[in-house]
Order: C-alpha cells, then structure tokens, then sequence
C-alpha cells in the first residue's frame, strides 16, 4: 500500500473523535517562511521525504507560485501526529503572506480553530504579521508564535545568547502587543502567547530544527547547544536530535483547541441565529448526527472533477448523494463527492466527513467562497469580511472574438473563487474590467487566464479606483420625476470616519438584530434619534427615513432605495462609487394612483436628489492610499525616502532596526504603480519594502478638476461638470 493511502486511511479513522482533531492556519508575513514549515511539518507526518523537505515547498502546488517563490492560494492538507501515546488529525491550511492575497487569509481563519503565526526572527514582526494576528482573532481563532530563521542570527548577525534572548523576547512582547490590544474586550480569553507555557516555538524551517521550553526538558537541547552546533555546522545532527516538526506539531496538539473546545465560542462570533435552536445546539455539541452545516471557505476548479468547494463542517455529517441548500441560491445542490486534500492532490473518501472536519466537495455548482451549505433552510453564517477593497483595476480583453464566450465564463468563475476580484463584464463594448487588492494580484489573475484556459488575452493600463463622498452638510434639496408628480426631499452629511470603518469591518450591517445596531452606532457616535430611523445600509453609506406618516411611502420604499443605490454606485463627479454619506429622506411627496409612481419615476427622482444633495454637500474625490514600509542600508536611506516623497507621499517616521533603517510612510496607490521597479534601481537591490491599503483619503485640491477630467473621459462621460459644481 502506498505511503499517502495509508495517511489517507489514517486521517479516515481519526475524522470521527473531534477531540483528536487540530484545524489550523500557518499565517505570515511574505517571506517569513509559512511554505518551508509546512514543508517539515509533511515531512514529519510521512508525507514528503525528510531530504527535500524545505525546498520541494510542496505547498505552493501551482506552477505560478513555484516559479515567484511565493504563495499565492492557501492550501489544505490533512496529516496525522502521535502526542501523549495519542494520535492527532491535523488540518492544516498554509496561507499567502503577500498584501495582495489576503483574502484567502481572511476566509481560511473561518474554517480553523488555531493560527500558528510565523515571525522572522531578524525582521520582527511586521506590518502584515499584525494584519493577519487581526484576522485570526476577530474569528475567534486562537494564536501560538513560531519565531522562524534563528540560525540567521547566530551565523549571520553573529549574537551571543545574551543578544539573541533580547531579540526574541522583543518579538514575542511586539506580537503579545497586537494580541492584548485586540481580545482586551474579551474577559474569558488571555491568548498571550509565552515560552514558560510553550506557546512560543523557536527554529529554522530551512535546517528543520526547532526548540521550545518543552522540548528542551525532554531532549536537553537549549539554546547553548543549538549555538554551538549552529556554528560548528552540524545542522543535520541538530535536525536529528530536536526536529522541528515534532516541536511543532506537539505545540498544536496540546495548545490549541479541538472543535468541542472551539465551536461553543466561535459559532455566536459568526453565526447571527437564533442560539437558543436546535441547530445552534448541533453545531455548538459538534454533533456529526444532526444537520449538516458546511460552511465554503474556498472554491478550487479540478480539470476533472470541476469545482471544489473546501470548507469547515460545523455540524451533522456530508456524504455523497446529499441534497443541499446554498445561502442565496434557489432549490438544491447535489453532492458528488466527498473528500480531503493532500496538497495538491484531493482524496476521494467512501464515507463522509462528519462535524469538527475540513472536507473537499464536489457537486455545489451554486456555492462561492463564503456560502453557507446546509441540509435545512438557515440564518447563514456572518459574511467574511475581507478588510481591503479593491483599489486598482484592468481592462482584459480577448485578442480572438472567438474566444470571447470563455473568457466571460472565466472571468465569472474567477469572481466565484476570490471574491476580493470584482468583475465587471460589458457585453456591448467586449470590454471586462477586474478590479483587485493590487498589481501583483491582477498580474496573477490576468496569467492564469492565458495560461491555464489557453485564452490570449490584451490587458490595460492599471487604473486606479477612487471614492466620492461629501465633506459638509447639504441643505435641503427636491428631486421631481419626469411626470412632475413626485418629489423627494433629501439631505446628505459626512459619516464619522469610525461609523464608516465599523460597517467595513461587519461590526453594523443591515442583517444585525435592530436593537444590536441601534447600540452598535450610538457607541460609535450617532445621536439616538438617527440610529432609529435606519432604513437601509448601501456600502458604507446609510439612508435615514425621517418622514411622518406619507401615504404609499410604505409601498414606494423599495424604489426609492434602488434609486439611491443606483446614485450612490456612480456619483456627480466622475461616476465612481460614493462613500461616507449619510442620507436623510425628510419629505416626499407621491401621486395617488400607483401607475405615475412606478419605478421609471420615482428612481431618477431619488437619484437627481441623491446626486444634488451630493453636490450641495461639496462631494469631493477621495484617492486610495498605501502604508509603506521600507527596511534599507542607512547609506540609501536618502534615495529610498525620495522614493516616497516623489510620489506624492508623505514619510512618518525612520528609526534603526538592527543593521537596517527602517523607514515608514503613506503615499497614493496610483503613484506607487511602478514603484518595485525604481526602489530596485535607487538601492540597487538592497531595499525590501511592504506596502498595504490604507483606505481612502480626499486628493488634494488642486488635482480634482484634472483627475475628474480624466476618470470622465475614459468612461465616455460628458467632459463639463454639472454647473452647481463651481468649489472644485
């Protein structure tokens, strides 16, 4: 029998003891060596041979990753580890490390239990370490620290054990930082993570060893013998004596969670039902008998199986043959079958996954990244939120006309799997915008198209995606529909930018229970009166309704929302998205007979309202913008801050970091297009740098008019602003 059936085999009879089960994410920050490790953890269950582990980076299953060294979609695998005379399944999801990618981060935190943080012991933690500690912990998920590239210290910085241990202990206070400041809300969750309490490991993922403090009591090597070892190269005989894997896996297996630890706690974190239900009951008990509860985290297509939906059974246990609702979708899908990754390479299993499991799935043709699936109808589980939006865009055009039918199919498929993608598909023009989190990420998509469907296809410039929102309160303004029988009386004011990131982040949606929302905004600001009168949340604008008693106004509200939706999707300015605004409907006026109030009225009188409140409240546009971290050789700090500074940017801080100056700032996305290139060429090669969305803020005044000019060109608008629009 072959070595993977028999991993196979094993994983199969572990699936129904939730009490031996570990779901965890490995999660980093690019380059710290999430790939590597997982690399030794394979080779420690058997699956991969012990010799290449740590180059084959068995992970990166797909041929794109493997040749740019990074990962760019998580990948699962099942694997099986003895601890305390017990055999262990471990579900293990490597994440990609790169700003670009990290919605797959976000949605594979939904499907695990424990996160295991990977930090460069050189570079500390950085700003997308403290991104995806965030994410593990907003869903519940409980942090361990892995301080990866020790042996960089010792052989590279040459430090004695006096330097080193003040290094690490910076690290791990840097890291115990982000998670206080982020579960203080929490009185039952002291998460810190700690050596004493072998939370914290230490290691080389390239030279496989790794020690933690109860790996030094059982093997009696600490950090003198791996100092000494380390400089005398005998790297394999460390490897030998205190593998990594082993250090690993047992700090798994005793320190986070089995899913009848984590599912009482998590499932009120996510799931927004009713908790005194039978079915919260199922899923808080992990009852492999009740109804099955999937939930998709990530959508994969097989050649030969087509789509593959991986995700976290919560409750009941999915088989073959099921018939299954998808949130959102009408009727059923069937289950075609069931099965677990190993890699890169999903096993087909004769039975099914029960509750406390990570399965692969074939057969939910309906279900996108974040569905829920179930076998009775359901309250879905809370959205994933993905903390950026998509800031850049291009234009993908088939180069045969023939080919035009697949790529639209393609690209429909694409948005399907990462729902960070926005796709927008022009049937009349032939022209498909793909709006993503940044260059590398659409440079990725765009490949894959031409590579793997064989589709040859021209790409546009990268266009940048930019916001309007207001800066004032308007006055009162009418909006009368073509009949002149209807008017509308709308003001628009600015939103606290705090109300805007709660609704980004999930904290206030329409979907919450009313009094839950009330609460929510009036903490964050919004006087009492306001947050009763919420009608409708579109993006992260809110429609008050603070009329009295109008006749048919019950009748006429859903359009009167589509109208301000269909405004708020294309602003006065230049037709970009509209954000931060906060409508308040005091007035209306409507025909008594339902035919001269339909929808060819009353939606462009909501929109001219919504468009000339816009404009009376001094809409302005707002441009994205990046964080930028730089870690350079002080003698190019002067070429690197230039770099930022020529860009439109602004540089907050420098300070020393080990041998390396490190230099933090903010500049506009549309500037930095092009940056990897020319901070290359004014370091020669010595800078590594780390860029993330910051979100948006209002371009400077003396460039609207020309950016305004420019967005309504490309988009085949009328060049002249409307007249009211005389304070840009």
């Amino acid at each position: 029998m072959g070595r993977r059936k028999k991993i196979v085999q094993e994983c199969e009879k572990l699936m129904d003891k939730p009490e031996q089960i570990r779901n965890i994410a490995i999660a980093a920050h690019v380059d710290h060596g999430k790939t590597t490790l997982s690399d030794n953890l394979l080779a420690g269950a058997g699956m991969i041979s012990d010799e290449t582990a740590g180059q084959q980076l068995a992970m990166d299953t797909k041929e794109d990753e493997q040749e740019r060294g990074i990962t760019i979609d998580a990948a699962n695998v099942s694997m099986t580890h003895e601890w305390n005379d017990q055999n262990h399944l471990i579900n293990l999801i490597d994440t990609p490390g790169h700003v670009d990618f990290g919605g797959d981060v976000t949605r594979a935190m939904r499907a695990v239990d424990g996160a295991l943080v990977v930090v460069d012991a050189v570079e500390g933690a950085m700003p997308q370490t403290e991104t995806v500690v965030r994410q593990a912990l907003r869903e519940g998920v409980k942090p361990a620290l892995f301080i990866n590239k020790v042996d960089r210290l010792i052989n590279e910085l040459q430090e004695g054990p006096k330097e080193m241990q003040e290094r690490l202990l910076d690290v791990i206070a840097d890291v115990n930082e982000l998670i206080r400041g982020m579960t203080q809300d929490y009185d039952d969750r002291d998460w810190t993570v700690s050596v004493e309490d072998g939370t914290v490991a230490f290691g080389s993922a390239l030279y496989k060893w790794g020690v933690s403090a109860p790996s030094m009591a059982e093997t009696g090597v600490g950090f003198s013998e791996v100092i000494e070892m380390e400089r005398n190269d005998e790297r394999q005989e460390l490897h030998e004596q205190s593998p990594l894997s082993d250090v690993v896996l047992d700090m798994v297996a005793e320190h986070f969670p089995n899913p009848l630890e984590a599912q009482p706690r998590r499932i009120p974190t996510i799931w927004r039902g009713d908790d005194e239900s039978e079915l919260a009951r199922q899923m808080r008990e992990v009852d492999d008998d009740g109804d099955v509860v999937f939930m998709a985290t990530d959508i994969s297509m097989d050649p030969h199986a087509g789509e593959i939906a991986t995700g976290r059974v919560f409750s009941g246990t999915i088989r073959k043959g099921q018939e299954l609702y998808v949130s959102g979708t009408a009727g059923k899908n069937r289950v075609q079958s069931v099965g677990v990754f190993m890699g890169g390479e999903r096993e087909e299993l004769d039975r099914g996954v029960p509750a406390g499991n990570i399965a692969a799935v074939t057969g939910l043709r309906d279900a996108i990244a974040g569905s829920t699936v179930s076998s009775v109808e359901m309250t879905p589980f809370e959205s994933i939120e993905h903390i950026s939006e998509p800031v850049i865009t291009k234009s993908v055009e088939a180069t045969r006309m023939d080919d035009l039918p697949k790529l639209i199919q393609t690209l429909q498929q694409v948005a399907k799997e990462d729902p960070t993608i926005r796709v927008e598909i022009n049937e009349d023009t032939g022209e498909h915008l793909i709006s993503g989190q940044g260059e590398l990420h659409l440079e990725v998509i765009t490949q894959r198209i031409q590579k793997n469907q064989g589709i040859p296809v021209n790409t546009g410039e990268p266009i940048v995606v930019y916001r309007e929102a207001p800066t004032q309160e308007s006055r009162e303004v009418e909006g009368v529909s073509p009949n002149r029988h209807n008017k509308f009386y709308i003001t628009v004011e600015p939103l606290s930018e705090d109300i805007v990131d709660a609704i980004k982040l999930g904290d206030v949606a329409m979907d919450m229970p009313e009094l839950e929302r009330r609460e929510a905004l009036q903490e964050l600001g919004m006087d009492k009166d306001t947050s009763q009168d919420v009608e409708h949340m579109f993006g992260t604008n809110i429609l008050i309704d603070d009329t009295k008693g109008i006749q048919h106004l019950n009748e006429t509200m859903e359009l009167v929302i589509e109208g301000m939706e269909e405004a708020l999707e294309d602003g006065p300015l230049a037709g970009e998205p509209v954000q931060g605004a906060l409508l308040r409907l005091h007035d209306a006026r409507l025909h008594e007979d339902t035919i001269h109030r339909g929808p060819a009225q009353v939606i462009p009188a909501v929109r001219e309202a919504v468009h000339r409140a816009l404009i009376d409240g001094q809409v302005r546009l707002l441009e994205p913008i990046q964080d930028v971290r730089i870690d350079v050789p002080s003698e190019y700090m002067g070429s690197a801050s230039g770099e930022i500074q020529g860009r439109r940017g602004r540089v907050d801080d420098m300070y020393q970091e080990g041998d390396l100056m490190v230099i933090e700032g903010i500049a506009p996305v549309e500037e930095m297009i092009g940056f990897s290139s020319d901070i290359r060429s004014a370091t020669e090669g010595r800078a590594s740098w780390n860029t993330e969305n910051a979100g948006f803020r209002v371009l400077a005044d003396n460039l609207q008019t020309e950016k305004i000019t420019e967005i309504r060109e490309r988009k085949g608008m009328k060049l002249e602003l409307p007249p009211s629009v005389d304070y840009i």
